[in-house]
């Protein structure tokens, strides 16, 4: 089973949303689609899902080409959709409904889905009454009470405080232990990095990077160095002549060219006696990477 798209592009009135992108998912994950705003993104996930018709190449589900009726998706789209003045009982009994379920399984679903995401408690309020990080998680149930077998998540986390994001956080790793294929968008990077095995990077409809993450990453040479004293070191790192990006209580993040200066900082604040709780020479994030990739 797996998700394929070959050499595939589209254009709107003249202009290139989408040019000549691949990609292949071909086992149970999380797979990242990056870029900029306006970058093809949604574009692509629009046409992946058959909500859109490409202009040429191929998207294939499990060797079959892909159409709204042959793919069975969850997509939570960026652009939040939930009704104002209805019950959010309602509406997700509307939405299981179109996928297809029968009332009784639906509102076992409904029920399992809103224990989870710990919103029991809203199901007989209308959407207006509830909070911008409930509509939320209401809007993440209609994307998977189907039991979908690919769910596409395009900023999953907007609007949610940190103990919900660890809510959601667990639920996207159950669907992957339970044999799911996710795509999902955010631009957030750490996200990304703490989901995705595999990227995707846009940039102006194109292809800019692509390829396994922890493979990309070990291309590049370390360029931080994260360490934790027990007193200042100031004059110790402008001796190396390397730059303090950030310091607090004695817990410093450096930058480096290369790990030789790391490891000669190293042994002279050992040999002044400097007790070192942490020293770690750091590749760069996937924010360093995105933004030389794009930032231009």
């Amino acid at each position: 089973m797996s998700l394929i798209l070959k050499n595939v592009s589209k254009t709107f009135v003249g202009k290139k949303a989408v040019d000549n992108i691949s990609l292949h998912l071909d086992k149970p994950g999380v797979y990242g689609l990056l870029g900029t705003n306006g970058a093809g993104k949604t574009t692509t996930i629009r046409m992946l899902l058959g909500i859109i018709k490409k202009d040429s190449g191929e998207i294939t589900w499990k060797g079959k080409a892909v159409d709204r009726k042959s793919v069975n998706f969850g997509y939570l789209p960026e652009e939040r959709g939930v009704y104002p003045k209805t019950k959010i009982v309602d509406q997700l009994m509307y939405f299981a409904e179109l996928k297809g379920m029968r009332k009784q399984e639906a509102e076992k679903e409904i029920n399992s889905w809103a224990k989870k995401l710990k919103v029991e408690e809203y199901l007989q309020m209308p959407a207006e009454k509830l909070s911008k990080g409930n509509q939320q998680k209401i809007q993440f149930m209609t994307a998977v009470i189907h039991n979908p077998e690919l769910v596409v998540l395009d900023e999953p986390f907007s609007g949610l405080d940190p103990v919900n994001t660890e809510i959601l956080k667990n639920i996207i790793i159950d669907l992957v232990r339970n044999g799911k294929y996710v795509i999902m968008s955010a631009h957030q990077m750490v996200t990304i990095e703490e989901f995705c095995s595999d990227i995707l990077i846009l940039n102006k409809g194109k292809t800019v990077l692509q390829g396994n993450l922890k493979e990309i990453k070990e291309t590049y040479p370390a360029n931080r160095l994260e360490i934790d004293v027990n007193q200042n070191i100031d004059k110790y790192v402008e001796e190396f002549k390397l730059e303090i990006e950030n310091e607090k209580n004695h817990d410093y993040v450096i930058k480096i060219s290369d790990e030789d200066n790391a490891h000669k900082l190293l042994n002279k604040i050992v040999s002044e006696g400097i007790c070192v709780n942490k020293f770690e020479i750091k590749k760069p994030t996937l924010n360093d990477i995105f933004i030389e990739k794009v930032g231009e």
